[in-house]
């Protein structure tokens, strides 16, 4: 490779040169961006025309503020260029020659471009799965003739208007900075605070990860160091899918500049400060008092069964489920100072010899022979006795998973037993479920210490607290990746209904919600299909009540009706 712009732009640049309309340096040294990028007719044939000149070879390698970026893509855009320079600092001018795979970014001063350069020296810039090569440019400037402006190029000139707006909101909305938002679609499959810190931590040093679900979808902040890392996450893993065809992560910067954790639990988690309480007071008097080492490092780790085919991509990575859906990007590993950057597979394609886990493999509905179950039994605790049943939990906890077995605890009714058919089903009902109001309480769920919910023997005396459903005909996700799996949303105020007959009209579906003790805000059928409809309760609280006694409501002599939570309202 040749030192600085010398000879790699062909002969695009030399000082002092000038072409009339086509002039592509001015008299001071500077790159102008003239017709080159421009796509006026009749200049198609500038790339052979500008092989006339020579590049100036003074001082190669010196520090400038304006960058040169060699090997990029044909097809390589204005922004996609501006983009590799915007976490380092202001963007002031792009000149993209794509006949010569090369590109040239000005920054507002030498210390960004020597940040940016530095920066890509140890790690290698990729543009859409390419490497590109980052090197001071000879030149000082790229300069913009009065005949040739970057109005004759909307491309270029979006990009740096957009460039210019994202340092603009640094100060007072976000921007590019240290905080990322990331927003999981189509989730299928669960996905928790440790699988994001094991899937984000290959970019770089994670520091702090809060969880929260807002407008019906599982979000998190997660806060790196320093804004190249948080740039480098965003630009390889938006649009990427933790599982196959689902689980998307939808990348964005955050507002905020710094996350406040008060709570290292399987919610929120910082990183930086290993003491922090878990909000449970149980747990936290329990670790307080101390004690020889537990089995687990942390009281956490149980709670993840489910491993993570984005970070198995770096190591192991289970056949069928796990297969990230990505270009071949490397990224640059910033946990270690000679850390060597890893790159991910291929779309679709898992790595070749890997041994599928077990946790991934009871996602996809698959148990290998002679494989010990893991732990599909979950405790539910802070329920209202008055009001819980057997049935009554095997419907809600149906909305997430296929219920085998329900146990109320005889001494202790406000405390059950769920079994549920998968593992990963069991953190569909945690993360949906957990700290839900229900009955006028919020109830908590967890994962049990018990393996299985055991049948009262033979003669027992047991008052209907324990009921078996491994044969019920009404689980929802019987045959593995069930479609159901893709209609698995958070408890919310609307209801989905389906299985509705003809003859049955909108009034009589509201007082039959009525009668059950809802009050029902508003009713719509669905447009193309009038066996489907939503119905939209005054609460959630309301809607989990309704969903308990309206599931499989006889609506008529053969059909009984459905009931799902909606991410949609009316």
């Amino acid at each position: 490779m040749m030192n600085g712009d010398n000879g790699d732009v062909g002969g695009y640049l030399n000082p002092g040169t000038k072409r009339g309309s086509d002039e592509l340096l001015s008299q001071t040294g500077a790159v102008s961006n003239g017709s080159v990028m421009s796509p006026a007719p009749n200049h198609a044939d500038n790339n052979n025309d500008a092989k006339k000149v020579k590049l100036d070879t003074k001082n190669p390698g010196a520090p400038s503020r304006v960058i040169h970026i060699r090997n990029i893509p044909n097809e390589v855009t204005e922004a996609e260029i501006v983009h590799l320079g915007i976490p380092f600092g202001k963007v002031t001018n792009v000149l993209v020659l794509k006949g010569k795979n090369q590109a040239f970014l000005e920054m507002s001063d030498e210390v960004c471009a020597t940040t940016m350069v530095n920066y890509f020296t140890n790690c290698t810039a990729q543009l859409r799965g390419r490497a590109v090569y980052v090197q001071f440019s000879n030149h000082k400037e790229l300069k913009t003739d009065q005949t040739h402006s970057n109005a004759q190029n909307p491309s270029a000139q979006a990009a740096l208007q957009a460039a210019q707006a994202l340092v603009n909101q640094t100060d007072t909305q976000g921007g590019p900075n240290t905080v990322l938002r990331v927003i999981v679609e189509h989730m299928i499959y669960p996905v928790t605070l440790d699988v994001l810190y094991q899937i984000f931590s290959r970019v770089g040093k994670v520091l702090k990860i809060v969880t929260f679900t807002k407008n019906n979808t599982f979000q998190a902040l997660i806060q790196y160091p320093d804004v190249v890392t948080a740039q480098a996450a965003k630009m390889t893993l938006d649009g990427q899918n933790i599982y196959n065809a689902c689980c998307t992560l939808r990348i964005e910067y955050s507002k905020l500049s710094n996350l406040n954790v008060k709570y290292n639990n399987d919610k929120s988690r910082d990183y930086t400060n290993p003491n922090l309480p878990t909000g449970d007071p149980a747990l936290d008097s329990a670790l307080a008092i101390g004690g020889p080492p537990g089995v687990l490092a942390s009281p956490f780790a149980a709670m993840h069964g489910l491993s993570s085919p984005l970070t198995a991509a770096y190591g192991a990575s289970p056949a069928g489920v796990s297969s990230l859906s990505a270009p071949n990007l490397n990224l640059p590993n910033r946990t270690g100072e000679n850390a060597t950057p890893t790159g991910m597979p291929f779309t679709g394609m898992p790595l070749a010899g890997v041994t599928p886990t077990a946790a991934a493999l009871g996602a996809a509905g698959i148990r290998l022979p002679g494989q010990p179950s893991p732990n599909c039994v979950l405790l539910v605790s802070n329920l209202n006795e008055e009001m819980v049943t057997p049935d009554a939990l095997f419907t809600l906890f149906g909305v997430y998973g296929d219920v085998q077995r329900v146990k109320i605890l005889f001494n202790k009714k406000d405390n059950a037993l769920v079994q549920m058919s998968e593992p990963h089903q069991t953190q569909l009902a945690i993360s949906h479920l957990d700290k839900m109001k229900t009955w006028g309480k919020q109830i908590r769920v967890t994962l049990s210490k018990h393996q299985t919910v055991q049948l009262p023997k033979e003669g027992q005396p047991d008052a209907g607290l324990t009921k078996d459903y491994s044969n019920s005909p009404l689980h929802r996700f019987k045959k593995p990746g069930s479609k159901n799996y893709q209609n698995i949303y958070p408890p919310s105020a609307t209801l989905h209904l389906s299985n509705i007959p003809p003859t049955v009209d909108e009034e009589q579906i509201k007082d039959a919600f009525t009668q059950a003790g809802a009050i029902v805000k508003a009713f719509k059928f669905f447009p193309k299909d009038r066996k489907m409809a939503l119905i939209q309760l005054g609460s959630v609280e309301e809607a989990i009540a309704a969903l308990i006694k309206m599931h499989n409501f006889q609506l008529s002599d053969s059909s009984h009706l459905r009931v799902s939570f909606s991410k949609s309202t009316i």
